[in-house]
């Protein structure tokens, strides 16, 4: 099991860093409009593996059969792998690729807001928050932190819903 969990949760890591990497190579291609879409996306492509991965187990090495509880531990050692991936890669590609994050990001948002025709007192609320952000990702733990809560419950989601779906008990032998 520690070989599958392993393996599919280092793949799982890749496929959700696969926007950092592309970032990291050329950091001006950042789409903030589209960034979380891209980024959730990715997650889910990366997660799918979980399902891949639990019904192997159950079909391959325990003979079709898997509980819910252990279904749930394969899933979620997948989901602790890839995430641990995210977030390392995450904060490599803020810290030394990404010049400027939150200055881009301001400006950007504040020109989606004027050209909504958002009054100025929101703008400047919405900056306010931003350089919040900006400060507590000075300290690279809370940062560290903050990322696991982007990725974390999403694949403890699909750890759960793919538990509950492979989940299969022994069939039990009927007497005549």
């Amino acid at each position: 099991m520690k070989k599958l969990v392993l393996t599919f949760g280092l793949i799982s890591g890749f496929i959700s860093v696969l926007g950092f990497l592309i970032m990291m190579l050329n950091p001006d291609s950042i789409d903030f409009e589209n960034g979380m879409i891209y980024g959730y996306a990715s997650m889910l492509l990366a997660f799918s593996l979980i399902f891949v991965a639990i019904k192997s187990f159950r079909d391959k090495h325990n003979e079709g059969v898997i509980s819910f509880g252990k279904a749930f531990r394969i899933g979620l050692y997948i989901c602790l792998i890839a995430s641990t991936v995210y977030v390392v890669v995450w904060l490599i590609d803020y810290y030394f690729f990404l010049d400027d994050f939150w200055g881009k990001y301001i400006e950007m948002s504040k020109n989606d807001l004027i050209a909504k025709g958002t009054p100025q007192e929101e703008i400047d609320t919405m900056v306010s928050e931003v350089e919040g952000w900006k400060e507590l990702y000075k300290n690279p733990l809370v940062a560290g932190l903050i990322t696991y809560t982007e990725i974390l419950p999403v694949g403890l989601l699909i750890s759960l819903i793919a538990a509950a779906i492979l989940k299969r008990k022994p069939k039990t032998a009927q007497t005549i």
